[in-house]
């Protein structure tokens, strides 16, 4: 079987990577394109994995138009070299064109709910495939898994932390630390969005830094100011770091959700947060979400000392994540068998769902 993969984000290379690999290693063909976001080469190099670069994103709202022609365009020039039998994305517009295009099954996963994408994608979309809490999309193409996104790759069947990062962070092993993650506000769902103000980041590290190293992710430049917080360590290892971090702040979705699944406090400001991170704080208390008021901006701040301050975070995180993994599934176990058994796998979950619990 041939496999073409379409990345969007840097988290998208660790949702599949596994599921790569152990196809790979049964003798499937799998091919990865992307667009030029932050270190998405670098992971697919790091990974070993075959791909090819289909050039740089736009910012525009005019350029987005644009780019929906010529990147599909380029993927399917790339389709016909590679022959895929399926596409995979997470909601990738691109792939789901491209495979309609050529009379293949597109299976996209799903967990932002950004309806702008969705109703781009659904319609040239075979399955789609989503987490079972709840929430809005509604369709007969619609299949859910007991598990999240980032479990393809922070399960513990997958993912056991390095503490040798604390080396390369230059951390000892009982100093508190934590990550601010800044993000650049350029995707379509951010249109209208700001995040924190540049003040309140400063005002973020000075509280922070009493209680803990503090080391900044960014996305975008950073000025000179922030930059000597810049977190200094290969693309690969930041997973080995947010597991052994203290705190995880800032704007991004995807860390603090990675966050939280580590048994890490994570907090997370944007307005309208997410619903899985609405979900992850109410169902689990694992997070903390807050809008982009500068009202809201300070209390995030607040309750971020707060966390540091307090001498059993961890333990208690510890014990929020065991009760989470006890009812979640290898989300990378579950897609190989399910591409592996496609379409037959479909009738199988669809008649019994309980089956995805034999990748416990």
């Amino acid at each position: 079987m041939k496999i073409l993969i379409d990345i969007g984000h840097p988290a998208h290379v660790h949702l599949f990577k596994h599921f790569a690999h152990e196809m790979i290693n049964k003798n499937h063909q799998v091919h990865f394109t992307f667009r030029g976001r932050e270190f998405i080469n670098s992971l697919l190099i790091t990974e070993g994995f075959s791909f090819t670069f289909l050039g740089k994103g736009y910012k525009s709202g005019a350029g987005k138009i644009w780019g929906l022609f010529k990147f599909t365009w380029l993927l399917l020039l790339e389709s016909l070299i590679f022959k895929p039998d399926i596409f995979l994305s997470h909601g990738s517009m691109y792939a789901a064109f491209t495979a309609f295009l050529l009379h293949k099954r597109h299976i996209a996963f799903e967990d932002t709910f950004n309806f702008e994408q969705i109703r781009l994608y659904k319609p040239f979309t075979k399955h789609i495939l989503t987490s079972d809490y709840k929430h809005p999309l509604a369709s007969k193409k619609v299949i859910h898994y007991a598990s999240y996104n980032e479990l393809a790759y922070l399960h513990p069947k997958r993912f056991t932390p390095d503490i040798s990062v604390l080396n390369d962070l230059g951390v000892k092993k009982d100093e508190k630390f934590i990550i601010m993650r800044f993000v650049s506000w350029n995707a379509s769902h951010d249109i209208g969005h700001s995040g924190l103000s540049i003040e309140n980041k400063i005002k973020a590290i000075n509280s922070f830094k009493h209680f803990a190293r503090v080391f900044i992710s960014s996305e975008s430049p950073l000025s000179d100011e922030l930059e000597k917080y810049r977190i200094n360590i290969a693309p690969s290892r930041i997973h080995d770091a947010l597991a052994y971090a203290d705190l995880l702040f800032g704007e991004s979705s995807t860390m603090a959700e990675e966050a939280a699944l580590l048994g890490v406090p994570a907090i997370y400001i944007k307005d309208n947060n997410t619903i899985y991170t609405k979900h992850l704080e109410k169902d689990f208390g694992l997070m903390y979400n807050y809008s982009e008021s500068l009202i809201e901006q300070l209390k995030a701040i607040e309750k971020g000392v707060e966390v540091l301050k307090n001498p059993s975070i961890k333990k208690d995180w510890e014990s929020k994540r065991h009760d989470l993994l006890r009812k979640k599934i290898d989300l990378s176990g579950f897609l190989v068998w399910f591409i592996e058994n496609y379409p037959g796998s479909v009738k199988t979950i669809k008649e019994n769902p309980e089956y995805q619990y034999n990748f416990m």
